[in-house]
């Protein structure tokens, strides 16, 4: 099944399944027709389920909505701006302290105000 909207992620990750494989199913659906409506239903939060996987994740998501709002000229969601989808500490992608420059200086805007420092690509799809 491919998720219609970044609550369906959600949803569906608090459900056991696998939160990449969602978010990757979730970006094929959207690129293949952008909508505002796939980003504006506040996914339901992970933290208290998951921990601080779950953190991770509800500020991956705020901040994966505001990106695609961003890149796609649609109305920025409300639902991102909770201070619930921020991680107080830095998180980054990769693990290997040699790569933390280049994702400092490769984050979006919306991933780096979450404290989440990822690849320019994050959001690709082949």
């Amino acid at each position: 099944m491919r998720p219609k909207s970044l609550a369906e992620v959600a949803a569906l990750a608090a459900q056991g399944d696998s939160i990449d494989r969602c978010l990757a199913n979730f970006l094929d659906e959207f690129y293949s027709c952008p909508t505002a409506a796939a980003l504006a239903g506040a996914p339901g939060l992970l933290a208290p389920q998951l921990g601080e996987i779950g953190r991770v994740t509800d500020a991956y998501l705020a901040a994966t909505a505001e990106e695609l709002a961003r890149r796609f000229t649609l109305p920025q969601p409300g639902w991102t701006g909770g201070e619930d989808r921020r991680l107080r500490r830095p998180w980054f992608a990769v693990p290997y302290a040699s790569v933390r420059a280049v994702l400092l200086l490769e984050s979006p805007a919306g991933f780096r105000s979450r404290n989440l420092f990822v690849s320019e690509n994050a959001l690709a799809r082949a």
